[in-house]
């Protein structure tokens, strides 16, 4: 083999090596960098409860660390041990900066007996503008009347302020709520998804007091 090629071989491997040594500083260079850049933006959902402020606070991300240096395993077991917080979805976005918090809340859904029940039906002894409930629900309703009260709109929760079961001749599934704006409201279970329209429905009357009924049809009695 001639020395002329065997210094051309020599040239490729060193330049093969630079390209290679070149690459892995790169690389590096890279992971450092969006290892130490911090998050810039945390952007939060889902929390009625509790502000930004304070779930960024329970989160530990308060000093805003880096992406990579952040435990999301650790920071979503942190965030549900709280009572209040059933379950956290944690996205990562833009170049590793951007952090979505989705929280879905273990809210109080009513109260009963001086107890406020959770979404998950455990007990809190504090008090909060939630609907009460003013008697039994039997037990073979119970599950789908809760069922119901989940999928209520929060804002349109937060206006029942008492809830009655009240069963007729030919309605065993049927209650009667009384609103914060004074109206009240006869609904069943079948039909229990039309109280997310109350706002729309309250907007028709021109507050006027008096009784809507939603378990069968849609039509408003005007209070004598």
């Amino acid at each position: 083999m001639s020395k002329k090629v065997k210094k051309k071989k020599r040239k490729l491997k060193t330049k093969a090596i630079l390209t290679f040594l070149i690459l892995i500083v790169f690389l590096t260079s890279i992971f450092l960098l969006i290892f130490t850049t911090p998050i810039t933006n945390i952007y939060i959902s889902g929390n009625h409860i509790f502000s930004d402020e304070d779930i960024i606070e329970m989160a530990g991300l308060k000093e805003y660390p880096s992406v990579l240096k952040t435990n999301y395993v650790f920071l979503k077991n942190k965030l549900e041990k709280n009572k209040y917080i059933r379950k956290v979805k944690i996205k990562k976005r833009g170049l590793f900066k951007q952090l979505y918090l989705t929280i879905y809340e273990n809210y109080p859904l009513f109260s009963y007996q001086n107890k406020t029940y959770l979404y998950d039906l455990k007990t809190v002894d504090e008090n909060y503008a939630v609907p009460i409930l003013i008697n039994e629900v039997p037990d073979n309703i119970y599950d789908e009347f809760i069922k119901c009260l989940r999928s209520v709109d929060l804002d349109i929760l937060n206006r029942i302020s008492e809830i009655k079961y009240s069963p007729n001749d030919v309605d065993k599934k049927r209650f009667y709520l009384t609103m914060s704006d004074g109206i009240y409201v006869y609904i069943n279970l079948n039909r229990f998804d039309k109280i997310n329209d109350y706002d729309k429905i309250a907007a028709t009357l021109e507050s006027k007091k008096g009784t809507l009924y939603l378990d069968s049809g849609e039509y408003f009695e005007v209070a004598k």
